[in-house]
């Protein structure tokens, strides 16, 4: 991993219109996944790209788009999605990897490229290697009639709705729980609000009209104070911000008080533990996490995993543990 100059811990990420995050990077990037994804394969390759809410959002894509297909590739357009939905749709749609065009938290000037295998793990650190190794030397483009073809995603916001409410019990609501979303003028600007609402809530989305340049200004998961003002003005039970790609989240209480991740993963394991679902005896963290949940956790005789930091990893350590 030391020598790659383009993959860190979630993908590729840098300022719109500077290497690596130009249209002609994306397109060059576009060629080489294909390739590398397409191998041994023995039908035409499907890849599902999805995105949040950045202006830059539509140049990345279709210079992918167009580096994919040029490699024969049939491309998936889900528009903006969350991050999770992009692993959720590319699973549930038989696609052979998904993409999500998004740089999470940071500002609107910067943008971010991350794949995902076809089971909607992060692609292995060997697998992106081997696509670095392609963008130095692009590989032979796919035959003139050989080329792929793009197609919108019918309704991706709301199968990945869907989804998340078959999670819950069958017949779960929550009639009656008022709740504050800040979308963070991101990826769930819709999704979250309309998740909500349909499992009964009484919901007040701030945040949720994005512009192409709004994304995480001054809201979302970065801007806790923005959600626990929110809760106490519209006295709401509960609030959730979200990030600009929706995989990161920061909660607070019906007083306005902060519930970060920690405080949640403290919570999830109690309950898990009481109700006798709580597996591998622990919890996985990452090496940032706070001392103070490691005492928690040994108070009810679970161990904290620490993992390095990025999913991927924590993903990697939960399967080692049998955590969940």
């Amino acid at each position: 991993m030391a020598d790659r100059r383009f993959f860190g811990t979630d993908g590729v990420r840098g300022r719109v219109n500077a290497e690596p995050m130009t249209a002609e990077f994306a397109l060059r990037l576009g060629r080489a996944a294909g390739a590398v994804l397409a191998k041994n394969l023995s039908h035409r390759p499907h890849i599902l790209i999805g995105k949040d809410t950045r202006l830059s959002g539509y140049m990345i894509e279709s210079a992918l788009c167009a580096g994919l297909t040029a490699q024969g590739m049939n491309v998936l357009l889900a528009g903006p999605v969350p991050t999770p939905a992009v692993a959720y749709l590319t699973r549930s749609l038989r696609a052979d990897a998904g993409v999500m065009i998004s740089a999470s938290h940071n500002p609107a000037e910067d943008n971010g490229i991350k794949f995902f295998s076809a089971s909607g793990d992060k692609l292995p650190d060997a697998v992106e290697a081997e696509i670095e190794k392609l963008l130095q030397r692009p590989p032979a483009p796919a035959g003139p009639l050989e080329v792929g073809k793009a197609f919108r995603v019918d309704d991706a916001r709301g199968r990945y709705i869907e989804f998340l409410k078959a999670s819950l019990p069958r017949g779960m609501r929550f009639d009656g729980l008022k709740v504050v979303v800040d979308c963070a003028n991101g990826a769930a600007y819709d999704v979250a609000p309309r998740l909500f609402r349909e499992l009964g809530c009484e919901v007040v989305a701030i945040a949720a009209e994005p512009d192409g340049l709004n994304i995480n200004r001054g809201c979302g998961s970065t801007h806790p104070e923005l959600i626990s003002a929110a809760v106490r003005e519209h006295g709401a039970d509960l609030g959730f911000a979200l990030d600009g790609d929706a995989d990161r989240l920061i909660a607070a209480d019906a007083e306005g008080r902060i519930v970060d991740g920690d405080q949640m993963l403290a919570i999830l394991a109690l309950h898990a533990l009481k109700h006798g679902v709580l597996r591998g005896e622990g919890v996985v963290g990452t090496v940032m996490s706070n001392m103070g949940l490691e005492v928690y956790l040994d108070g009810l005789g679970l161990k904290l995993h620490r993992a390095p930091v990025g999913d991927r990893y924590v993903l990697e350590r939960m399967r080692a543990t049998g955590c969940n």
